[in-house]
């Protein structure tokens, strides 16, 4: 196997790679509903400043798509993953979900739920409810015409001027009835965006759950799910616990998914990760092994990727993009490590050179050959080697 010299905080060292995993898991229908958040690729070389313009290279974002749906994951399209509200606009994000269900079309089984939000609004302390609720409404109005199913995100023009959680059971009340088929809510932690401290109207987990449980219990014909992204299985299961029976709870943990994944005696947690896109291979086996009842493989796919993804998903956590298509460059998902704003550069060097050897010991470097050149090519770019 190939070895390649890393930066270490004490100097350079020798590291030598492992062999990517060999899963062979069955061929079953899974007991999960699983998506994966999935990720977009910059073109590199448009003339478009990165700071100032997007541009995507759509070949190689609709074959990543391709890719997920290949491992039996369905896709949720348009997400914080795809830096929406970090670089990727509602534009973009548009012209992304219509092109995505297209791509969907003609891939057999392929599932796509996409984000609505209000992220098309300026930023500023004047809007009215009235406006959040229209501007929520314009998206799903043109979302659902795409064909695509709804994620309901979480805005950060209702966190700015909500009072009180009576104000966001307004505006949800209000885009539910709206809904053609259920949705699902998402409630993304301040950790992953800070501009959404309080929301549901409280800093206070406990209270805001209660708020949030309160416009679920009312409207919950009109969902399907919640997603929540609180980095807390304690939060997590106890929300799952108070829910609806019909409505589903999709873990949004990225520190603690497998557990909650596998569930207790009480429940369990479908899924919709970020961390699904970057171990996509790994996350369809495991959930196979779990789907013909055999938990310890599960357990044993899942094991090392956790400290994969704790990393990823490391505070700063909003920077866990770079982390997410640093892995799909090296594993040769796309040419480059280019990113829709710059985001490559929210990382650094050793938060990098860890993620590769975390990768590898989780034997999620498919072609370590490939992966090793790479690395070593990028890291003459932050000058070492």
């Amino acid at each position: 196997m190939p070895v390649i010299q890393l930066p270490s905080p004490s100097g350079m060292e020798f590291y030598r790679l492992g062999l990517p995993a060999a899963y062979q898991a069955p061929d079953v229908s899974l007991n999960r509903i699983a998506f994966a958040a999935a990720h977009v690729v910059a073109d590199p070389i448009s003339a478009a400043d990165p700071w100032t313009e997007v541009a995507i290279d759509w070949d190689a974002t609709l074959a990543y798509r391709r890719h997920l749906w290949s491992h039996g994951l369905a896709v949720a399209e348009a997400m914080d993953t795809a830096q929406r509200g970090m670089g990727l606009s509602w534009a973009q994000a548009l012209e992304l979900i219509q092109k995505s269900v297209s791509e969907a079309s003609s891939v057999k089984g392929a599932v796509v739920f996409s984000g609505v939000g209000t992220d098309h609004l300026f930023p500023s302390q004047d809007f009215t409810l009235k406006e959040v609720e229209s501007a929520y409404l314009e998206q799903l109005e043109v979302v659902q015409k795409a064909g695509s199913r709804v994620i309901l995100m979480a805005s950060r023009a209702l966190a700015m001027i909500a009072n009180d959680p009576e104000d966001y059971a307004k505006v949800y009340e209000s885009v539910l009835r709206q809904a053609e088929k259920p949705v699902i809510l998402h409630w993304l932690g301040e950790m992953f965006d800070p501009a959404l401290a309080g929301y549901w109207g409280s800093s206070e987990t406990d209270i805001a759950m209660d708020a949030c449980l309160q416009i679920i219990n009312a409207n919950s014909e009109k969902i399907d799910g919640i997603k929540i992204s609180l980095l807390s299985k304690e939060a997590e299961i106890t929300m799952r616990r108070q829910l609806p029976e019909r409505v589903r709870m999709y873990t949004g943990d990225d520190f603690n998914y497998a557990e909650l994944i596998a569930g207790d005696d009480q429940g369990y947690s479908d899924a919709l990760l970020g961390i699904f896109d970057a171990i996509a291979p790994a996350a369809s086996a495991a959930l196979a092994y779990l789907a013909v009842g055999n938990l310890d493989r599960f357990h044993e796919i899942f094991a090392p990727t956790v400290p994969l993804s704790q990393h990823i998903f490391g505070a700063p956590t909003r920077f866990y993009k770079t982390g997410i298509v640093f892995l799909a460059w090296l594993n040769g998902h796309q040419t480059h490590f280019t990113m829709v704003g710059g985001q490559e550069s929210a990382r650094s060097t050793l938060h990098l050179v860890e993620l590769f050897r975390l990768a590898d010991q989780a034997g999620l470097l498919i072609d370590p050959e490939m992966a090793c050149s790479r690395m070593k090519a990028w890291l003459v770019t932050r000058g070492v080697g």
